[in-house]
This record gives structure tokens, C-alpha cells and sequence, in this order.
């Protein structure tokens, strides 16, 4: 048998003792300490129950007491229990798209929005975070806690933007080392999609790590202007405003890598169902085992038997009625 909190053993234990001792063997110490009257009414009468014996059960009864505070336990094997759940990355796109504005606000606050979502739609799966363009880098690694994953999510502002020319294969080099001890590999990216040449070999590399690869694209078929660091539309070498649209190539892309794909829209309905496909594709696979310290507690034992000695005690105090009367008495005798 171990204790959960000894201090708390040692702390009242010590105290209790020398009051124990005082009361019991020092009257007259204890007189310079307490007034006359207070141990008068400390002290026993002409009672049923012997002085002594009732000094043993009320003593005895704070014991057992400190005891149960400091939490005796009996301590039992470890045991293992299998975590489940899924580990998976997440990446947002901050290429100079991005800015656009054919989603609202534009595309990159719609895409925080959607991860945020979609954080929530998988509450009990580890999840990271990286952003990409053309150097991708990590925002957030693998975890739980999907309250600070958003505070990260919603640091990303437009400063991250970054108008080089966006390397999915970088992302997935990077994708691959982050996890080469998981299984399975799950790629999600948040991404208003890239044309053919942008994703040459980003296939290959999925593959050769094999990454899974899931895709939430944001923005229109229409598209809308391409908006520089001052929010001002760009323009072409010809003068006229850049568009970009939403390319769903992508998408296509994910089907080829044992994935899917979805549009964003207004709601969280998408990410929900994006979850379930998840989910049910992979059926929570374990992420490990976890030991678990296994204690049987035993405080109410020694809590229960001390309320019960201490009552004991109590009742055989002498009553204050009795007490009255016997100074009545003696006022009287005295009158």
C-alpha cells in the first residue's frame, strides 16, 4: 500500500502527536497553554465511558482521518490500451492566388475557415499543419489539440503569401518525411487547385511514399482577379487584369492517389462528410497503445471508521445541560 499525498501524512501527523501526548500526560503544561474553563469542558465527568478509553477513540478517530487524507492506494499492474483515431496532415495553399476574392472574404480566409471545420469534424485524430507555395515549411506538428491548431490556422495572414511559383512535389517530399513512421499517410490539402505542369511528379512522389491524398478546393470556375500585396488587381504584360480560377485538377489527381475530392461551400456539412469518408475508409486505425497506471483506492476505509470512532467519542462527552445545572447548583449553595 503506497500514498497518493504522504506530505499531507507527515504534516498533520507530527502536530497531532504532541498534542496527543500533551493532553494525555502534561495537565499542567497544558493549563499554560488552554484557559481553566476550556479544559474543564475539554475534560471528562463522572461519565459511563473511562477518561482514558474515550482519549484512545477520539485519538484514534483523528488518526484515521489524516490517514484517509493522504489517500492510501494500492497500486496494480499497468495497464495497455490501444489509442484510436488517425493521423493525418493538413496543408494550406498561400500562393499569391490566394488573394483572391470570388469566395468571401477571399481564398485564403475561406480555406482557414474549412480547416477549422474540418479540425472539428475529427476530434479525436492527430492532426499537423504545414503551408505551401513554393517552399512548404511546417506550421503546427502532429497533435490533439485542435484549439491551438486553430489559433495557428488563423495566424496565417496575407503576409504568408507568396507569389513564386507553387511545388507540390516539395509538398510531398515533405508530406513523406513527416510520415515516414505513420500509417497510413493521409495528405489533405486546402487549395483552390494547380494546372498540369504545376503538378508534374507530385503523383510520383505521393506514391513512392505512399501518401493518400484528399483535396478541398476553394474558389470559382469564373474566378476573379489576382490581387497583389497593396489589394490591387495585377495586370498581364498586355495590360489586362490577371484571372485565376479555380483548377480542379487536383482533384482528379486525388482519385489516382486512393483519395477524394471536394468543393468548398458555405457550411460545415462538406467538411463533415469529408470526415466520414475518411473515417470510413480507414476505421479509425490504431495510432498505438498507451499504459495506463491502474490504483484501487482505500481512503473511505480509514474515513469511514474515523466518522464513526469520532462520533463514539462525542456522544460521551459531558453534556452542557448537566454542566449547567452543576453551576446552578453551586451559585445556589453559595447564595
Amino acid at each position: 500500500m503506497t500514498f497518493m499525498h504522504p506530505y499531507l501524512f507527515w504534516l498533520m501527523i507530527i502536530p497531532f502527536m504532541i498534542f496527543a501526548f500533551l493532553i494525555s500526560t502534561n495537565k499542567e503544561k497544558l493549563s499554560r497553554i488552554f484557559d481553566e474553563k476550556v479544559l474543564e469542558r475539554l475534560s471528562a465527568g463522572n461519565e459511563s465511558m473511562p477518561v482514558m478509553l474515550r482519549n484512545i477513540i477520539m485519538f484514534l478517530a483523528i488518526f484515521l482521518m489524516i490517514v484517509a487524507l493522504a489517500r492510501p492506494v494500492v497500486e496494480k499492474a499497468d495497464q495497455t490500451v490501444d489509442v484510436k483515431g488517425l493521423t493525418l496532415l493538413t496543408a494550406l495553399d498561400i500562393s499569391g492566388s490566394m488573394r483572391s476574392k470570388d469566395v468571401y472574404p477571399n481564398r485564403l480566409t475561406f480555406a482557414k475557415k474549412k480547416m477549422n471545420e474540418f479540425f472539428d469534424a475529427m476530434p479525436s485524430d492527430d492532426i499537423g499543419v504545414v503551408a505551401f507555395a513554393h517552399n512548404p515549411f511546417v506550421l503546427a506538428p502532429f497533435t490533439s489539440d485542435k484549439e491551438t491548431l486553430k489559433m495557428l490556422v488563423s495566424g496565417v495572414d496575407d503576409s504568408y503569401i507568396n507569389f513564386g511559383s507553387t511545388d507540390f512535389t516539395a509538398l510531398a517530399e515533405l508530406a513523406g518525411r513527416l510520415m515516414k513512421d505513420k500509417k497510413p499517410r493521409i495528405l489533405v490539402l486546402f487549395t483552390d487547385g494547380g494546372d498540369k505542369k504545376a503538378i508534374e511528379g507530385f503523383s510520383n512522389v505521393l506514391k513512392a511514399n505512399d501518401i493518400d491524398l484528399y483535396v478541398v478546393l476553394v474558389g470559382t470556375k469564373k474566378g476573379a482577379p489576382v490581387i497583389d500585396k497593396k489589394g490591387k488587381p495585377m495586370t498581364l504584360k498586355d495590360g489586362t487584369i490577371a484571372i485565376t480560377q479555380r483548377n480542379d485538377a487536383l482533384g482528379t489527381l486525388a482519385k489516382d492517389n486512393n483519395g477524394a475530392y471536394v468543393v468548398a461551400a458555405n457550411g460545415d456539412k462538406d467538411m463533415q462528410s469529408l470526415a466520414n469518408v475518411i473515417h470510413a475508409k480507414y476505421k479509425a486505425q490504431e495510432q498505438g497503445q498507451v499504459k495506463i497506471k491502474q490504483r484501487v483506492e482505500y481512503f473511505y476505509y480509514p474515513l469511514g471508521l474515523g466518522l464513526f470512532l469520532l462520533l463514539i467519542g462525542l456522544s460521551s462527552l459531558p453534556r452542557l445541560k448537566s454542566s449547567r445545572k452543576q453551576e446552578a447548583g453551586s451559585m445556589g449553595g453559595k447564595l
